[in-house]
């Protein structure tokens, strides 16, 4: 079982559409080759930012047998309202030789039941015991994994290996004191855009799973490495990665909110990547005010880094 894909930066992939609003495979793929040839150790698909819930499940496990026949390391959301989908998932994951595992607590029904949480997981875990996994850990689900849950679980299923936090500062601390600390074989990663230096740094986190990252992957990874520094106590390092999280702050913010597909998928639209325009549903769309917001935040960004980038030091160093 190999977990050396976790020690990376990964995107989370959206699921691209054409004109019939039919999942785009070819772009999906496409994208795959891009953010691995970028520098990226692996890719997700399908988490929210793929639009699971959008999605059949047949579509989601084309698009995995799809990004994995083209070789691309794929780690695999799991995330279902029944348990047997999330299941099928897994199983189809390790039948089909994708990476790892994402493994997305139950939703909707008894979602705030421990034990039925623990249920749901055991089940995933024993569909793919050759898969290497991780608990995503989102308030977005309205679950929190806690220490005496997952190494319950561990106990039991060797293949869960680490845990993805997607619920800021505070939460990642957390994990850091109460998990990964207390065992070295268990591996943090960075869930959210808004947090990879406090991740990397204070929380001791080895890699990290990016939304903004599949628009400006030169940027994340950038920042992932002078985080990396930072934590080996670089003082410069330190100082220019916050600078750098700081500028684009704003970007990585639609991470947190409930349009993140829509306002990611319009950033790759101004990258000119046009495959990304269109959402499964019709009417899922930023408004005017938002678009033109984005693209102001996206200018600046751009204008900013192109200037900052020029100083050299570390971060000719990490480029």
């Amino acid at each position: 079982m190999n977990k050396d894909v976790f020690n990376g930066v990964m995107p989370a992939l959206m699921t691209p559409c054409k004109a019939d609003r039919t999942p785009d495979y070819d772009a999906l793929v496409k994208k795959g080759h891009e953010m691995i040839a970028a520098g990226m150790s692996a890719v997700v698909y399908c988490g929210s930012m793929g639009d699971w819930p959008l999605l059949t499940d047949e579509e989601r496990m084309e698009g995995v047998e799809r990004l994995v026949k083209a070789g691309i390391p794929v780690v695999v959301g799991t995330g279902a309202i029944n348990t047997k989908s999330a299941v099928a998932h897994a199983a189809h994951a390790q039948k089909v030789g994708a990476a790892g595992l994402m493994v997305i607590p139950r939703v909707l029904s008894r979602g705030t039941v421990i034990e039925a949480q623990r249920n749901h997981f055991k089940a995933i875990l024993e569909a793919a015991p050759d898969v290497p996994a991780i608990i995503y850990n989102s308030p977005v689900y309205g679950f929190a994994t806690r220490a005496d849950l997952f190494f319950n679980l561990r106990s039991e299923h060797p293949n869960l290996i680490g845990f993805k936090e997607f619920g800021g500062d505070a939460d990642l601390r957390y994990a850091a004191e109460n998990i990964t600390s207390k065992d070295d074989e268990v591996l943090l990663m960075v869930g959210v855009d808004t947090a990879v230096f406090h991740g990397f740094v204070n929380c001791g986190a080895v890699g990290a799973i990016t939304g903004i990252g599949t628009a400006l992957p030169k940027e994340v990874l950038l920042l992932a490495n002078l985080s990396r520094m930072a934590a080996q106590g670089n003082a410069e390092a330190r100082v220019r990665a916050k600078e750098l999280e700081e500028a684009f702050s704003v970007l990585a913010s639609f991470d947190e909110g409930p349009e993140l597909v829509l306002f990611f998928k319009y950033l790759l639209v101004l990258n000119g990547e046009e495959e990304y325009r269109l959402h499964f549903n019709e009417t899922d769309e930023l408004n005017d005010a938002q678009r033109h917001y984005c693209e102001q935040q996206y200018s600046l960004f751009k204008a900013w880094f192109a200037d900052w980038s020029k100083q050299g030091g570390v971060i000719a160093q990490c480029l």
